[in-house]
């Protein structure tokens, strides 16, 4: 997609030291796509989409990444190192070289799936203070449903200036939510932030002046909004729903 968004302030590339690698038939290491992933990858606007099937390596890469800028695996702000699993995140940040360019003002990774564990630590950070969390998240996660609070989040914490990570942030959204977003997103980076979203959601991804990343069993590559696999599945469904339930064996 085309856009105006400014060039992408902080995380410019990333790629693995292989030379380090001990094994590389092992976990994540044996992922199709990490295992093509051989050159530099280049972010080369502020707002980057990584698409790719289910187990494609994408939520993988992005928390590696995300914990190699010094975030929690589990998401939330730099300040926020709880654990409630050790045993599953993958050890990919350790081989990790990013070229940086500049300091962000903050940082924050927002985890759909663990989100909920976050939005429980937010209320134990902010136990005494319950006035800063209204101030700083516009109040407790708990306090709204799952797609309302990660509205607000993105509204109220997403300050100007910042590196921010999404996980399938599409989980917790109806369409009208995913618009919402997608606003959000674009005031960020005008703003001067950076974001790199691991997604399914063929909406969210034509966001213009967003650069999307495929990854598959070729590796990773830039690919066009029109050839990302959901894209084209959704819009052939919706086209004629007919014809794919004939194929599933539904009708």
């Amino acid at each position: 997609m085309s856009g105006s968004l400014r060039r992408v302030p902080f995380v410019r590339s990333l790629e693995i030291d292989w030379d380090d690698v001990e094994d590389d038939r092992q976990y994540p290491f044996n992922i199709a796509s990490i295992a093509g992933l051989t050159s530099a990858l280049e972010f080369e606007t502020p707002i980057t989409f990584l698409v790719g099937a289910n187990g494609s390596g994408k939520s993988t890469l992005l928390e590696a990444l995300a914990v190699h800028e010094g975030l929690n695996p589990e998401g939330g702000s730099q300040n926020m190192m709880f654990e409630t699993r050790s045993d599953t995140v993958s050890p990919l940040h350790s081989f990790l070289k990013v070229v940086r360019d500049g300091k962000p003002r903050t940082k924050f990774f927002l985890r759909a799936e663990s989100y909920f564990n976050v939005a429980t630590k937010l209320e134990d950070y902010f136990d005494d203070e319950p006035r800063e969390l209204k101030k700083v998240y516009g109040g407790s996660p708990h306090g709204w449903s799952h797609g309302e609070s990660f509205i607000k989040l993105v509204k109220n914490r997403f300050f100007p200036g910042g590196l921010f990570f999404l996980d399938e942030p599409e989980a917790a959204l109806s369409v009208p939510g995913e618009f919402e977003l997608m606003k959000l997103m674009h005031m960020h980076a005008g703003a001067g932030s950076q974001l790199i979203v691991a997604t399914h959601s063929p909406v969210l991804t034509a966001l213009p002046g967003a650069s999307i990343l495929q990854m598959n069993s070729q590796g990773v590559s830039p690919v066009a909004w029109d050839e990302v696999e959901s894209v084209r599945l959704s819009r052939s469904f919706l086209a004629d729903p007919g014809t794919t339930l004939r194929e599933l064996g539904l009708t």
